[in-house]
């Protein structure tokens, strides 16, 4: 039966009952409940259950690595959602496939606005596949903090296709193609405003850009965008390597149309990617810079979190509000208190 998971970040302590043993063994052996507890593990911000992460994580890493890392993004009402349910279902007749849905949910309250199975109903009731939503929280982008974690333990339990959907804000999208092989953007016909606002965001990062809900009378609508979003893409990613700029396509997540075609289009770029080596190299490169990411991440908790900061802070902050002290001095100033040593300002 699939399990998916609602967030809640009340029922954390559920975990303590698992050892590492536990979690390492479950997931390896595919056990869907320890899954989802392995990912709430990893999502957790308590410091007994970040040390605790971070070994589980470690000993599932040789597992992983074996999936097909596939990023889904979009302007709103691009139908991400209703496209994965098509796509998946379709895929789960042969392979495992995980889905981490990035949920817009309250980063206040962790409530979760992601109707589990009737977003993805179909997808959800396949044997083969697993829907997991994460509230987005404070990161950018619409990609929750720890779904890179999450893609490994999804790995390590044996899922042959990952797909990370996002809120697609076009904040950062970045992160996601930092972190997956393949970055499919879908649009719409009649979405230029919105693609104007997040083009540099997102179009100039994508592998593939698909026009959705090219069926009955927005057909030929659809077939139009396609052919301007083309032009637009040779302009902006046209290069002696790809002089065409981004492929664009078409399909209808709603009578399936064209559906067949997109995947095959992103099996045969993985392929070749996977042949010439650059799929390899591109995850490595991914994990270095993911490396220091945490590390800035880490320092700056640590520093947040540092007493003499802290009860310096508020007055620092009083006078930058009050404009008596210029941000950069103030800035200096509170690394000086955390590290405390001057630093040097130059760069």
């Amino acid at each position: 039966m699939l399990l998916t998971h609602r967030y809640d970040p009340f029922a954390e302590d559920c975990m303590v009952s698992l050892t590492h043993d536990d979690f390492v063994r479950g997931v390896r052996a595919g056990d869907r409940a320890v899954l989802a507890r392995a990912i709430t593990l990893v999502e957790s911000e308590r410091p007994e259950h970040r040390t605790l992460a971070q070994k589980v994580v470690g000993s599932l890493l040789p597992l992983s690595g074996g999936a097909q890392r596939i990023g889904i993004s979009g302007v709103p009402g691009a139908g991400k959602s209703t496209w994965i349910d098509a796509v998946g279902s379709r895929l789960a007749k042969q392979q495992r496939v995980a889905v981490l849905a990035v949920d817009p949910s309250s980063s206040v309250t962790g409530g979760s606005i992601l109707g589990d199975k009737t977003r993805m109903g179909r997808l959800a009731n396949e044997p083969n596949a697993y829907i997991r939503p994460s509230p987005t929280g404070q990161t950018l982008g619409g990609v929750a903090k720890k779904t890179r974690e999450a893609i490994l333990l999804c790995e390590a339990a044996g899922f042959d296709i990952v797909i990370v959907e996002t809120v697609g804000v076009g904040q950062s999208e970045t992160l996601v193609s930092g972190m997956v092989d393949f970055f499919l953007v879908l649009t719409i016909s009649g979405a230029g405003d919105e693609l104007q606002g997040i083009k540099r965001g997102i179009l100039e990062i994508a592998d593939l850009v698909v026009v959705n809900k090219a069926d009955g009378e927005n057909v030929s609508r659809a077939e139009r965008a396609q052919r301007d979003l083309q032009s637009a893409l040779r302009l902006m990613r046209g290069s002696r390597e790809n002089p065409n700029g981004t492929p664009v396509m078409t399909c209808s997540a709603r009578t399936e149309a064209g559906l067949d075609e997109v995947w095959l289009h992103v099996e045969q770029r993985l392929d070749e990617l996977a042949t010439s080596g650059q799929l390899e190299t591109n995850r490595q490169d991914q994990n270095v810079r993911w490396m220091w990411s945490q590390v800035e991440t880490h320092l700056m908790h640590a520093l947040r979190t540092h007493p003499t900061v802290i009860q310096r802070a508020p007055t620092v902050e009083a006078e930058v509000r009050a404009g008596t002290r210029s941000a950069s001095t103030a800035a200096t100033e509170l690394v000086d208190d955390f590290l405390q040593e001057p630093i040097s300002t130059e760069h």
